[in-house]
């Protein structure tokens, strides 16, 4: 584990380093004297788990702690100082942990164990998410017709309409017409460069081929492919709609 001690006081450094090495002789320690000494530290390097004296003479340990989580998100973070009414600052800023100055070396262990099993938790899940296969195909959107499932190419999609109770999507080379609401396209392919223009149409973005005025001091827009269906835009779209395409 790597680990950084950041305290003003050398003797409370070196009495903290001792402690942690009794508990976990492996780890690798560096330490700090200053505010500005540990940001340099923490550019330069990367930490598993930090101890920040509250009261540093450059910085307060607080305003070190907030950097440090910018800094270096996954890492846990311990308060050391000789004020227990620092703990409930500490849980405030989701610092890991406290420790009360002089150190107690049971509390110490106590702290290092329970850092060292929330980096270790912290470690699989992460490994776990990067191994987990993705739900659907990525770029691919399944669809149910006539019983059989279809998996649709999203890039081809231009648009989606409302009928009735089902919806219609309109791709380069093909209608479908799934039973499903158009709230439930519009959750799926937003991320994707869709927009929900209006109550009755989802649209691609990539293929607006045109956008002018419309009924009622509204806009309408025409897709490429199919220029003779004019597609209005809700006017509480308009403004939405234009700041997406940059107009």
């Amino acid at each position: 584990m790597k680990i950084a001690v950041i305290d003003d006081e050398r003797p409370a450094r070196k009495e903290l380093i001792h402690q942690i090495l009794s508990v976990l002789p492996d780890s690798l320690i560096k330490e700090a004297g200053s505010g500005a000494a540990a940001l340099e530290l923490l550019e330069d390097q990367s930490f598993d788990l930090l101890f920040l004296d509250i009261n540093l003479n450059d910085m307060e340990g607080t305003t070190l702690a907030s950097a440090a989580k910018c800094m270096l998100p996954e890492a846990q973070i311990v308060f050391a100082t000789a004020y227990s009414q620092y703990a409930v600052k500490a849980f405030e800023l989701g610092v890991s942990n406290y420790i009360l100055k002089p150190f107690d070396p049971e509390r110490v262990r106590l702290v290092l164990e329970k850092c060292s099993r929330d980096l270790e938790r912290s470690q699989k899940e992460k490994i776990q998410s990067e191994d987990r296969p993705p739900s659907f195909p990525v770029n691919r959107m399944p669809i149910c017709v006539n019983r059989t499932i279809t998996l649709l190419d999203i890039n081809q999609i231009v648009y989606i309409e409302t009928c009735l109770r089902s919806c219609i999507i309109h791709t380069v080379s093909k209608d479908y017409t799934e039973n499903q609401l158009l709230g439930e396209y519009e959750k799926r392919l937003v991320p994707y460069g869709f927009c929900r223009i209006h109550k009755s149409y989802l649209v691609n973005l990539n293929y607006i081929a045109e956008m002018f005025p419309w009924a009622g001091n509204s806009m309408a827009v025409k897709m490429q492919g199919f220029e003779q269906n004019i597609l209005p835009v809700g006017r509480e779209k308009v403004k939405h709609l234009r700041h997406l395409i940059g107009i």
